[in-house]
């Protein structure tokens, strides 16, 4: 995946052992059951626990709330994901190829979506660590599609996108209409 490579997925509190690991995918992948279930406002920690089948305090161990778990989860999701195919396409495919990938990355988990939505918004401290890692990768997956150092445009289509979700995480549109609209606006910006 050239320079964007994703180092490995961890929990951003600290270094951890396979064990911790092992635990700590366990609740990822819990978190996601139990949104489906329950939904954002009727999950937590102690029910994501239940499901990973781990205790609550461990569960705390790693987590400082559900907000930074869904958040991790996100985190995880979008740099484990490889940049798309990108072989003979101009700058404003390029940027739309890329812009479309982030956002339908979560388009067929509606439950999980919306969720990140709200988590990234909070103000739990692991959570605004996340949210500066997920938006650094963002612009860097955005500056590797625009392919100059136009930061202009740079700035404008990171804000694009960052109105767009909260959009599709809000409801108001479907992620492929946020998809659509992001593409016509890089085009409208880049042609």
């Amino acid at each position: 995946m050239s320079e964007l490579a994703y180092s490995g997925a961890e929990a951003t509190r600290r270094r951890l052992t396979e064990k911790q690991a092992d635990t700590v995918d366990r609740l990822t992948i819990a978190v996601v059951e139990v949104l489906s279930r329950e939904g954002y406002s009727g999950t937590t920690i102690r029910l994501v626990a239940a499901e990973a089948g781990v205790g609550t305090a461990t569960a705390y161990t790693y987590f400082s709330s559900k907000e930074h778990l869904i958040s991790e989860v996100y985190w995880r999701r979008l740099a484990a994901t490889p940049l798309p195919e990108m072989d003979g396409l101009d700058r404003v495919e390029r940027v739309d190829a890329i812009l479309r990938q982030i956002a339908m990355l979560l388009a067929d988990e509606p439950a999980l979506a919306a969720a990140v939505s709200n988590a990234l918004l909070g103000d739990d401290p692991d959570v605004k660590h996340l949210r500066v890692r997920i938006g650094a990768e963002i612009r860097r997956r955005i500056q590797f599609g625009l392919g100059t150092d136009d930061q202009e445009s740079l700035d404008i289509l990171e804000l694009l996108y960052s109105g767009a979700l909260l959009r599709g995480g809000m409801g108001h549109m479907s992620y492929s209409e946020v998809a659509d609209l992001l593409a016509a606006s890089a085009k409208r910006l880049l042609s």
